[in-house]
C-alpha cells in the first residue's frame, strides 16, 4: 500500500479503523482440506494452527513461505545517556555498519533461512529526547517513522518478520508498556544489555521518573501519544510496517520483548489489530512474559534469547515453512488409499 501523507496520527487511527479482517473462505477451504490429511485430526498441533493462520492472512488456500523478508529497524534514544545500558549510545551506528558488513547474527539467520534481509536506520544522528524530562518525540516525528515503517511492507513477500536495534530500547520497551497496561519500571524492566545491581536500579529509576513525568499523558489512555511520549523511532516503524502488512495481506511474525512492545501500542488501539502477528519466541527479559500475556500471544519457541535484531523472528521462518509444507504437500486419505478413521 501507499503510505499516507502528510503522516499524522489522525490518518494511522483512520488506518487502524479499516483494517481488513482474515481471508473466511481460504481459512474455511484449509480446515476442509486438514480434515482430510493422512493423519490424525490435530496430530501436527501448532503446524495446523499456523497452515490455517498463513492461508487467512495471505488470502490464499495454499500458504507459501517463499519469500519471507526481515527488516530491522535501528534508532537513537536520548534517554541512553542516563546509563541505562551496558552499551554507549555510540553501539547503535556501529552495529548498523555490522549489519550492512554482513557480520551480525541475523546476517547469518537470514543466509541460512533465504530471506531477503533490509536494514532500516531511522534519524541515527539525532536521538529521540531524554523522556524523563520531556516527550521522546514530537507527534509529526513519530508518525514519519510510522510512515517509514510502513516501506517493508512490499508486495509480493509471504512473511515479515520484524526486529530492532537501537541501544536503550529495552528502557523504552518497559516505559511503554508500563504506561500502556500499568505498572512500575519495577513490573517490566530487565537486563537488557547485561545491567545488573546498581545499573538495573538506574534503568528502574528512570522508568519510573518517566512514568511520573507523563502521568497525565498516561491517564489519557491514547496509545499513539504514549508512543511519542515514551517510545522511539524503531518502535514506531516497526508499528507501522505491522499496520502497512495487515493492509497488504502480509503475516507478520513478531521478535522479542522490544518488537512486541511496539506491537503492543496497535492492540492497545484494537485488540484484534495484531490478529495477522505470531511472537516467534519469549524473551529472557523478564516483561516479555508479562507483555505476553497481556496482549493473550503465545510464543512458537523459547530459547532464552534477548539479542533483537528480528533473531528469533528470523528463527521462526522454518516453522512456518513446515507448516505450508505439510499442508501442502501430504496426500488425502483418498489419494494415497489410506483408510480414514472408523
Amino acid at each position: 500500500m501507499n503510505a499516507p501523507t502528510p503522516a499524522s496520527f489522525d490518518e494511522m487511527r483512520r488506518i487502524l479503523r479499516e483494517l481488513p479482517g482474515p481471508d473466511q473462505a481460504a481459512q474455511t477451504e484449509v480446515l476442509r482440506r486438514q480434515a482430510e490429511l493422512t493423519k490424525p485430526p490435530g496430530s501436527l498441533g501448532r503446524l495446523e494452527e499456523i497452515a490455517e493462520w498463513l492461508a487467512a492472512w495471505q488470502g490464499r488456500a495454499e500458504p507459501r513461505v517463499e519469500r519471507p523478508r526481515i527488516a530491522v529497524f535501528a534508532g537513537t534514544h536520548g534517554v541512553a545517556r542516563r546509563g541505562v545500558s551496558a552499551y554507549p549510545p555510540e553501539v547503535t551506528a556501529q552495529m548498523v555498519k555490522n549489519f550492512l558488513d554482513g557480520g551480525a547474527a541475523i546476517n547469518q539467520l537470514a543466509t541460512a533461512i533465504d530471506a531477503d534481509l533490509r536494514i532500516y536506520e531511522l534519524d541515527l544522528d539525532h536521538p529521540t529526547a531524554d523522556f524523563t524530562a520531556a516527550p521522546a518525540m514530537s507527534e509529526a516525528r513519530a508518525a514519519n517513522a510510522m510512515t517509514y515503517g510502513m516501506m517493508a511492507a512490499e508486495p509480493g513477500i509471504d512473511v515479515l518478520c520484524l526486529g530492532e536495534m537501537g541501544i536503550a530500547n529495552t528502557t523504552a520497551a518497559a516505559a511503554l508498556c508500563a504506561a500502556l497496561f500499568g505498572g512500575t519500571g519495577a513490573d517490566w524492566a530487565g537486563p537488557g544489555t547485561g545491567v545488573k545491581g546498581a545499573a538495573l536500579a538506574t534503568k528502574i529509576a528512570v522508568i519510573d521518573e518517566a512514568l511520573a513525568h507523563h502521568k497525565t499523558l498516561i491517564a489519557a489512555r491514547d496509545p499513539l501519544a504514549l508512543l511519542a511520549a515514551v517510545g522511539g523511532e524503531e518502535l514506531a516503524a516497526i508499528a507501522g510496517a505491522i499496520v502497512a502488512a495487515r493492509m497488504g495481506r502480509i503475516p507478520v511474525l513478531l521478535d522479542g520483548y522490544v518488537c512486541t512492545a511496539a506491537a503492543a501500542v496497535l492492540f492497545a488501539a484494537d485488540h484484534h489489530a495484531l490478529d495477522h502477528c505470531l511472537v516467534a519466541h519469549r524473551s529472557a527479559e523478564p516483561g516479555h512474559t508479562r507483555l505476553l500475556q497481556t496482549i493473550a500471544k503465545r510464543p512458537l519457541f523459547d530459547l532464552d534469547m534477548r539479542l533483537g535484531e528480528a533473531s528469533g523472528a528470523a528463527l521462526a521462518v522454518p516453522i512456518l515453512k513446515a507448516a505450508a509444507a505439510c499442508h501442502n504437500g501430504m496426500a488425502t486419505f483418498a489419494s494415497a488409499g489410506v483408510s480414514g478413521k472408523a
